[in-house]
Order: C-alpha cells, then sequence, then structure tokens
C-alpha cells in the first residue's frame, strides 16, 4: 500500500504496527479503533497493510470505582471511557445508547429498561460482590454478559463485622458522641467481653469464616448454622454446627452471613427473637432483609437486644425517619462492607481488567450468567448450559438441605465436548438459591467444598434412549438419592426434563414446577386440577409417570404462577400425596 504524500491532520501513523523499517501500517483515527494485518506478497516484492477503521468501543463507568482501574481502560487500545458518575436513570439511558461495557458499584442500577437501551451492549461489571443493582435475567435475555468480583472485599468486610461486634460490646460511639458533647461520664458506657462469650454465625462462607478465625483469638465459643455445611466442614474449621434454634437459644452475640434469598429473607424476626437470651447483640454486614427491622426495633426496645449493629438494611438509604436513627444502642454504618483502600483498589482494578478481556475477545472471567469460555464455544454450549444450570437448581430443590455427594453424568454428543463449562453450570444451578449473588461459574467448586460436597463427573459410553443426555444426583448422607435428567430436543435446542427420582417424565425445564408423588388413584389429576384453580393458577403443562398400576405415581405439573401457602398446605396435606415440592426454574 502506498503511502500518500499528504496525510490527513487527523491520521497520524502508530509506531510498531508493521516491521520495524516500515513505517506505514497502522493509521490511527480520532474516535475510531483500528485492526491491521501485515504480510508478504508473493514473489517477496514487499509488505502490504490491510487497514480496517472501525468506532472505538465505549465504556460507560456509572459509579467511581478504583482511579488505577479507569486508568487501565483508558490505557487500552480502542476504548474509551466515560465516567459519569451520579447520573440519574434517565441520565443513564440516554448515554447507554452507544455504550459497549458497563462498570458500576452498587449506586447505578441497570435495569431492563437500561438493557432496551443499550444495543451493543457486551458486559456489565460489578465492582463488588453483589449484582442486585444488575437484572441478572434480563442481561441473559440479550446476551449481555453480567461479572462480578468475588473475593475482593472478603477481608474488608469480615474486619467491618467485628468492628461492629467490638462496638456492641464497648459503647464506643456513645461514649466518642458524649465526649464531644464536653461530657465525662463514665458510668453510663459500661461494656460486656468477649472472652468465653458465645457468638453465632449464621452461614459459614468466605465472610463468615473470617469471622470465625477472629472471634476464635478473642476467646470466644463459635457456633455455627449453615444448613447446606457438612459437618467434617465445620469441624476442620473448629467450630460447633448447629440448627438455627439451637444458635439463637445459646448464642451471646449473632452475626449474619447469609445471601439474601426466599428462604432467608426475614430469617431473623419475631419468633426468632422470642428464643434468643435476654441481652443478646446481633450484627449485620451481610444483605439488608435477613434481619427483620420492625421485628429488631421491638427487640431493642424491650430489651431482648441489648444493642446491635448494622451495616445493610431493608430499604437503602436507609429512610431519614427511621426508628433505627434514634435508638442509642444501635450502631449504624452506610453499606461500608467494602469500603476500604485495598478493597476498592484490587475490585476496581479487578472489574476493569475483566471488562477488557471481554472486549478484546479474551476469556470471561467471573461472570454470573455465562462461564469462563470464548465466544465461539459459548455458543456451542449455550443449549447445554441452559439445561444444567436448570437440572442442578431442581435437584437442589427436591433435595434435603444437607447433601454428602453431587453426581454428574453425560450420555451421547456431549460425552465429546469439553463438558467443564456444563459441570460448572450444574454447580452453580444448584448453589443458586443457596449462595444467592455469590456464586459465579468461576467458583461454584470451591462453594461446593467449602460445604463438604463431594463432586463427580462421569462421561458414560453405555446405551441412552436419548441422543444426548444430562442426569444430576444428590446423594444424602444417609445414602437416598434424588435426581433429575434432561436432555434438548427440536431445531431450537430446547431444554427437556425426562426424569425425576428416577421416574419418566416429559416437561418444559422452563418456569414453575409442582412435583408431586402420589398413591396411583383414580381421581388425583382432577383433585390436584381443583386445587389449583380455586386457587387461580393455571396449567400450562402436565405430565404423569408410574411404575406401575396402583402403586405410586409421579405428576410433573408446569404452573403459570406460584400457588398461595395455602393451596400448597391443602396439596401437601392430602391422604394420597407422599411428596410434594414447589420448584422454580
Amino acid at each position: 500500500m502506498a503511502e500518500h504524500s499528504s496525510r490527513p491532520e487527523n491520521v497520524r501513523t502508530l509506531p510498531g504496527a508493521g516491521p520495524a523499517e516500515n513505517p506505514r501500517g497502522r493509521h490511527w483515527v480520532p474516535g475510531a479503533r483500528v485492526i491491521a494485518e501485515t504480510f508478504s506478497l508473493l514473489g517477496g516484492r514487499g509488505d502490504i497493510s490491510l487497514v480496517a477503521i472501525l468506532p472505538l468501543m465505549k465504556v460507560l463507568v456509572a459509579d467511581k470505582i478504583s482511579p488505577k482501574g479507569v486508568a487501565f481502560l483508558r490505557q487500552q487500545p480502542g476504548l474509551e471511557v466515560v465516567e459519569a458518575y451520579g447520573s440519574t436513570p434517565e441520565k443513564i439511558l440516554e448515554l447507554v445508547k452507544d455504550v459497549h461495557a458497563i462498570a458500576v458499584r452498587s449506586e447505578t442500577k441497570i435495569t431492563a429498561a437500561v438493557f432496551a437501551a443499550a444495543p451493543l451492549l457486551k458486559v456489565v461489571g460489578r465492582a463488588g460482590v453483589g449484582v442486585d443493582n444488575v437484572d441478572v435475567e434480563a442481561a441473559t435475555e440479550r446476551g449481555v454478559i453480567v461479572m462480578n468480583t468475588p473475593s475482593g472485599n472478603t477481608i474488608a468486610t469480615a474486619e467491618l463485622t467485628f468492628t461492629h461486634l467490638l462496638c456492641g460490646a464497648r459503647p464506643v460511639p456513645q461514649a466518642a458522641a458524649s465526649m464531644r458533647a464536653g461530657h465525662w461520664d463514665r458510668k453510663s458506657f459500661s461494656g460486656i467481653e468477649l472472652f468465653r462469650k458465645t457468638l453465632g454465625v449464621v452461614g459459614l462462607g468466605r465472610i463468615g469464616g473470617e469471622v470465625a478465625k477472629r472471634a476464635q483469638a478473642f476467646g470466644m465459643r463459635v457456633l455455627a448454622y449453615d444448613p447446606y455445611l457438612a459437618p467434617s466442614r465445620a469441624k476442620a474449621m473448629q467450630v460447633e454446627g448447629v440448627t438455627l434454634d439451637e444458635l439463637l437459644k445459646q448464642s451471646d452475640y449473632i452475626t449474619v452471613h447469609m445471601p439474601l434469598t426466599d428462604d432467608t429473607k426475614y430469617m431473623i424476626d419475631e419468633a426468632a427473637f422470642e428464643k434468643c437470651k435476654k441481652g443478646l447483640r446481633i450484627f449485620n454486614c451481610a444483605r439488608g432483609g435477613i434481619i427483620k427491622e420492625t421485628a429488631l426495633i421491638a427487640a431493642l426496645k424491650s430489651g431482648k437486644v441489648a444493642a446491635a449493629g448494622l451495616d445493610v438494611f431493608e430499604d437503602e438509604p436507609l429512610a431519614k425517619d427511621s426508628e433505627l436513627r434514634s435508638l442509642p444502642s444501635v450502631s449504624l454504618t452506610p453499606h461500608l462492607g467494602a469500603s476500604t483502600a485495598e478493597a476498592q483498589e484490587s475490585v476496581g482494578i479487578e472489574i476493569a481488567e475483566q471488562i477488557a478481556d471481554v472486549l478484546n475477545g479474551g476469556v470471561i472471567r467471573n461472570a454470573v450468567n455465562v462461564p469462563s469460555i470464548d465466544a465461539a464455544s459459548l455458543k456451542v454450549l449455550g443449549p447445554y448450559l441452559d439445561l444444567g444450570a436448570k437440572l442442578g437448581t431442581l435437584v437442589q430443590q427436591i433435595a434435603p438441605a444437607q447433601i454428602a455427594t453431587l453426581r454428574i453424568t453425560y450420555w451421547g454428543k456431549i460425552v465429546e465436548l469439553d463438558a467443564n463449562s456444563v459441570t460448572r453450570s450444574i454447580e452453580r444451578g444448584y448453589l443458586r438459591r443457596i449462595s444467592g449473588e455469590e456464586v459465579n461459574f468461576v467458583n461454584a467448586p470451591v462453594l461446593l467444598e467449602r460445604l463438604g460436597i463431594n463432586a463427580e463427573v462421569t462421561k458414560s459410553n453405555s446405551d441412552s434412549d436419548y441422543t444426548e443426555l444430562i442426569q444430576v444426583e444428590v446423594v444424602a448422607p444417609d445414602g437416598t438419592v434424588f435426581s433429575a435428567a434432561g436432555t434438548l430436543i427440536g431445531k431450537g435446542n430446547q431444554p427437556r426434563i425426562v426424569s425425576i427420582n428416577g421416574r419418566e417424565v416429559e416437561v418444559a425445564a422452563d418456569g414453575k414446577l409442582l412435583v408431586l408423588e402420589n398413591l396411583d388413584q383414580p381421581g388425583m389429576v382432577g383433585e390436584v386440577g381443583t386445587i389449583l384453580g380455586q386457587d387461580k393458577v393455571n396449567i400450562a403443562d402436565m405430565s404423569l409417570s408410574r411404575l406401575t398400576p396402583g402403586g405410586t405415581a409421579y405428576m410433573v405439573v408446569r404452573v403459570d404462577t406460584e400457588p398461595s401457602e395455602a393451596a400448597r398446605k391443602v396439596i401437601k396435606g392430602h391422604p394420597a400425596i407422599r411428596l410434594a415440592k414447589f420448584v422454580q426454574l
């Protein structure tokens, strides 16, 4: 390619584009990224550089992350960085029209409307653990990758928790406020010691485990409630695994470290406080809504709870007229769990690197909705990932809380593929309702190991009734096995459940399911249908299975809406129904 003697002012040569002696090659146009290939002509006449000028990919940094993270993004060729801190939701909708990536912390909400307004969007990166400010389902529907940084704030949150715990034992904030007011009051701020007291840790994941270590260093007895934690794991951490009721009754201090899920919302409510010791001290640096705030306020007023420390709240920011602000024995911080210089720098740099990797076609890391594989592999494995995730979450919901083994078996075409990503998807599906937003494709095996669950994977060459089949089994400590199997059908590779607990069924792996085991007797379908009909629940699909007439049968009912608690109670109480599980896929 001949170099023109006159070059536009907005075009300049970048060094190093071709061979060292060839200054030609890439040209830079402001507002564009340049792709160039240099090769030799047949016959060795010389070099030719093919240049493609494409628009820059735009990264919107909507919330403040580490300056080093922003600087890293600005240094990447082909990226344009727009910093728009404190933007209104309306402004965000304007800004995202031509962005390829968005970086956030917890302030900016990335809603379905944002995804709809951003046709070029490829990735959303959350500098932190939680992704509750990102509509992950809407992102997945539009093929947008959502990533987080799951380990960057572990120590910061654990240390803040222990700070609250110490302030709950010794009222330092209240004494400091009194001193600033000019008083010298030594009698009003007496506290208690941590030494030889009992700390109850609700949720023994990464952060809960770090808090437990620090409590042990202070000479505390540590109890732990985690329904999915194997006894061997608790023993290895030198804590006592107990039920939630035992923890509530025995603890002098309680700290919660659970994700906020349907199962953990209001886990600590009025009934829970009734079971606690008088003078309990309780702390939450995990997620607002695990402790019911109205119940906590009542317990503080009655003296049942002597002190509390909260970093998270049901609604954030905390309302100015919240009664929690006026209670003298409560220490409040405005969601500062990850607010240390070290944690913010770590997660800011990490999310910047992850975003750059995705935009440059590299490996996807710490994604909560896709595995760490390249785009070409993702296209092939996508349907299997969806099926695997749904089988994992189905089995988790029909099995008991504590299991010893997660067993995965593959048959058919998938045996020839790299099924590691599918395995991770199954593991993540199993953990989704246990670990919440903390779990992703990267850390799922580690979280299973922390729970003491052994994962086994088998690729089978034996015959199967299906061209390809995935079976997921979990083994309870007593040896009982719970299972589900599925396959892909049709041109669209739609996921289909074909077996539950060894019974042949056929139902779409989608939406809400009622899984029923009942005596095989006339009228059961009609009775279940009547109960759901009276509850205004529409049946979308149904599959029936039995081994022998008059024995037991399986009924899998796919419904449009969740049955009410009253309807589910009637179904479970039916004399012919032995098992009734409501499952959300």
